[in-house]
């Protein structure tokens, strides 16, 4: 039985599902009926926008982001999809934070589901900086059926893995 390292964490019995859509060489098709549209946000700057977009509308009090971009050395072997980070930069006599959200670069092709998940997730550590329940609820929140985007995300990567 081969393991299945994104679905790890689930259920044997999701990931026995998961294998036998492998076994019988329909993953691909699974996926391509459940999200057939790819996103059009394919530049750091509508990126930006969209995540500002997503914050505006869920999270008005979090703190500021000041830059949201494709990452090309983020990658699932890091086992990050997605990073959260600020910056301390001295300015004159004062330190000031900046906070980035880098994203992938491989969900430049993906689903628009998948981007979206992926941009909720991180904008929540703006609020939540553990994944803890409220982090969780916080998602589901922003993104309702969070928990399955999540789950079919790591069924991508794994098909994206068998090549």
């Amino acid at each position: 039985m081969q393991p299945l390292r994104y679905l790890q964490a689930y259920p044997q019995q999701l990931q026995d599902q998961v294998r036998q859509l492998i076994a019988e060489d329909r993953l691909g098709e699974y996926l391509q009926r459940r999200y057939p549209a790819r996103h059009e946000v394919q530049s750091d700057k509508a990126l930006y926008a969209y995540a500002m977009q997503l914050k505006q509308e869920h999270m008005r009090n979090a703190p500021a982001v000041d830059k949201v971009l494709y990452d090309s050395k983020l990658d699932v072997v890091q086992r990050a999809l997605g990073l959260n980070t600020a910056i301390s930069r001295v300015q004159g006599g004062k330190l000031k934070a900046k906070k980035e959200i880098r994203v992938a670069s491989l969900f430049k092709d993906a689903a628009p589901e998948f981007l979206k998940m992926i941009l909720v997730h991180e904008l929540a550590h703006l609020r939540e900086r553990d994944h803890n329940k409220a982090f969780y609820q916080l998602c589901e929140y922003m993104l309702p059926g969070y928990h399955q985007l999540e789950f079919d995300l790591r069924v991508y990567l794994t098909w994206r893995e068998l090549g």
